[in-house]
């Protein structure tokens, strides 16, 4: 059988049930010496296992960069520590390598077994460039955690590897107009203050929409500072629209011990307020000869 087809049948074929004397010891993970491996396996094995278990150390890299998130497999390894892994990750033999793997998605997953030293639960398929990125961006669209800025950056990486918008919006599941979006705040927001900022899953669309309109060239990038990337956020953004200062309190004028006046300084205008007490009425009347003697004294 073809490796292709050998892979199919991975993945199509429900397990089969164990025959004596060929039964996989549950407590002792079973490795692949690879892609080759896989394939090379007899057919009956890969019959009987629709998942494979991987050395992590044995898969690389592929796709687009999807997640954010900075220091963010703490809570990941607790889980996989406790409950081990419930989600299979999905492989591709490396055409570079065909005795190692690419992770088509489940990247943190692999990243956290990685650490945790342990067998990787997978599916291995056959699937070329474009395949991979339309599985890795169609697994991505289910996720209700990626942020808009995350899918927005995977839509810039497929541009810029060259993908046509129809193939994007498959990936994404999103209408052409969406990704335009999409694509404006991927490319009006540097790509350093987008990570420096992270994921930041509470804000929207039209916020960073707001926020790259605002931009305008400038180097936001130390401004990303918080806790949280939706912190980091918020910090970018108060920094592009900082704070008006609160207007001066009106000054009391008074005359024997009681108030005539409130006088309220603004930047283009100086505001008068008195009292309906009749002296109201008497300096609106004489304003006019109280500005020519002020002119008379300052030489106008």
């Amino acid at each position: 059988m073809a490796r292709k087809g050998i892979l199919n049948g991975l993945m199509d074929q429900a397990p089969a049930p164990s025959q004596e004397g060929s039964r996989v010891d549950p407590a002792k993970p079973r490795y692949t010496k690879g892609a080759i491996g896989a394939v090379s396996q007899s057919i009956a094995d890969l019959k009987a296992r629709s998942i494979v278990q991987v050395d992590p150390r044995m898969i690389d890299d592929a796709g687009m960069k999807d997640r954010l998130e900075r220091n963010d497999l703490e809570d990941l390894i607790r889980s996989l520590q406790t409950y081990g892994q419930q989600v299979p990750v999905l492989l591709r033999p490396n055409p570079n390598d065909p005795e190692r793997y690419q992770v088509v998605y489940g990247r943190r997953r692999v990243a956290a077994m990685k650490l945790l030293q342990m067998p990787v639960s997978a599916m291995v398929r056959v699937l070329n460039d474009r395949e991979l990125v339309i599985a890795q961006g169609q697994e991505n669209s289910t996720r209700k955690e990626l942020s808009f800025i995350e899918r927005a950056n995977f839509a810039r990486q497929m541009r810029d590897a060259g993908y046509e918008r129809k193939v994007i919006c498959d990936a994404l599941n999103m209408d052409k107009s969406l990704i335009s979006r999409m694509l404006t705040v991927a490319d009006t927001i540097p790509l350093d203050l987008i990570e420096a900022i992270g994921a930041a899953p509470s804000i929207g669309r039209d916020r960073w929409l707001s926020l790259a309109d605002k931009l305008k060239g400038r180097d936001m990038t130390l401004a990303a500072v918080g806790d949280t990337s939706d912190a980091r956020f918020e910090a970018v953004f108060t920094a592009l629209n900082p704070p008006k200062a609160p207007a001066p309190l009106p000054e009391t004028v008074k005359s024997d011990g009681a108030e005539i006046a409130r006088i309220a300084r603004k930047r283009n205008a100086t505001v008068i307020t008195l009292p309906k007490d009749g002296f109201d009425e008497w300096l609106a009347s004489h304003l006019a000869i109280m500005h020519r003697d002020w002119k008379a004294q300052n030489g106008n």
